[in-house]
């Protein structure tokens, strides 16, 4: 599954807004923040697969 690049646009509770890099898309996909790295912040880079996150940059 994937894997499916996104980057993080904004904070929203306890979701975070990413917007895939990988299409040409202006959705935004919200994402539980436990689901995904602690040290993340808006502007980084991740690399899903198989429906585990990753920061790439």
């Amino acid at each position: 599954m994937g894997p499916w690049y996104y980057e993080v646009v904004s904070f929203d509770g306890d979701y975070v807004n990413l917007r895939r890099t990988d299409i040409e898309s202006d959705e935004l996909n919200p994402v539980a923040l436990a689901l995904l790295p602690p040290e993340i912040d808006v502007g980084s880079k991740l690399k899903c697969e198989y429906f585990q996150y990753e920061i790439i940059s």
